[in-house]
């Protein structure tokens, strides 16, 4: 809902924070090995929004062979929601994990595009993660988020600024979908001016005013560009996106794609069990890199 391409990621800027660890506030230097402690810093987009991030050792601490998770949250969430960090904590098991808030969301700056310049914060995120040392990362996305996974993966792919995997949960395969009463209601929040004051005061959400021009690159459009392994999950309970949506995705990444159809799963992280986020993790540790 903003206006102009997706860019690069600019530089990151530490903060000090009663809630972050007080190590290792920015990577190490080249070559070295992942730091054993956490941080926390903002990073600043190539657009200029400030952006909140977590850094948490995990699995990986020290250990330059295991994973890092980049956790891309859906909209409303935000790095310390409990939904987003019990999801982190069942994905530490696993490896090192970056969480972040996207921009109007927490405490990071700007205003929510639902999508669309999101993408840089994403990127902003991979690249802080990647200074950590870590040989392999994995995108993770939930709902929103999972639509930004599958957009950075399909623009950034190609370099060192991509993914080695991707994991999306509850992603729409197309934009402005209205088919059932949670994403009518969403839209209302989105697009109209007394939606988007319930948004900022009830949900702490800060929402964009401005119409997306042009149109970003749509999920189902990117799965079909992504060249890493890809794994989709979804919900056959999903009240938001139908199972369409799901086998949409998977159609447009072909070989390149794995879908997981869960029973009596709903949407998104608060639907995401521990033994399921344990099975993503197995994945992309036995699928990245």
């Amino acid at each position: 809902m903003s206006k102009g391409p997706a860019g690069r990621v600019a530089r990151a800027t530490s903060r000090p924070s009663a809630r972050a660890p007080r190590a290792a506030s920015a990577p190490e230097p080249a070559g070295s090995p992942p730091p054993r402690t956490g941080a926390r810093t903002f990073l600043r987009t190539a657009d200029g929004v400030r952006v909140d991030a977590v850094y948490a050792p995990g699995a990986a601490a020290g250990d330059a062979g295991a994973p890092v998770f980049v956790v891309a949250h859906g909209f409303t969430g935000d790095a310390d929601r409990p939904h987003v960090r019990r999801v982190a904590a069942a994905l530490a098991r696993h490896g090192a994990v970056v969480t972040f808030s996207f921009r109007g969301h927490g405490a990071s700056g700007g205003r929510s595009t639902v999508g669309d310049r999101e993408v840089l914060d994403l990127a902003a995120a991979v690249a802080w993660a990647r200074g950590f040392g870590h040989a392999r990362l994995v995108t993770v996305g939930f709902s929103m988020g999972g639509s930004v996974v599958l957009r950075h993966a399909a623009l950034y792919g190609a370099d060192a600024a991509g993914p080695d995997a991707v994991v999306s949960v509850s992603s729409p395969a197309r934009w402005y979908y209205r088919g059932t009463a949670p994403m009518r209601r969403l839209h209302w929040l989105v697009m109209r001016p007394a939606g988007r004051l319930v948004s900022r005061w009830g949900l702490r959400t800060r929402v964009h005013h401005r119409d997306w021009d042009p149109v970003p690159l749509s999920p189902v459009e990117a799965a079909a560009r992504i060249g890493v392994p890809l794994l989709l999950v979804h919900g056959d309970r999903d009240a938001y996106f139908p199972l369409d949506h799901p086998r949409m995705l998977a159609g447009a990444a072909g070989d390149r794609g794995e879908l997981w159809l869960e029973p009596g799963m709903g949407h998104a992280e608060h639907a995401a069990d521990g033994e399921l986020l344990d099975r993503i993790g197995d994945w992309a540790v036995s699928r990245a890199g």
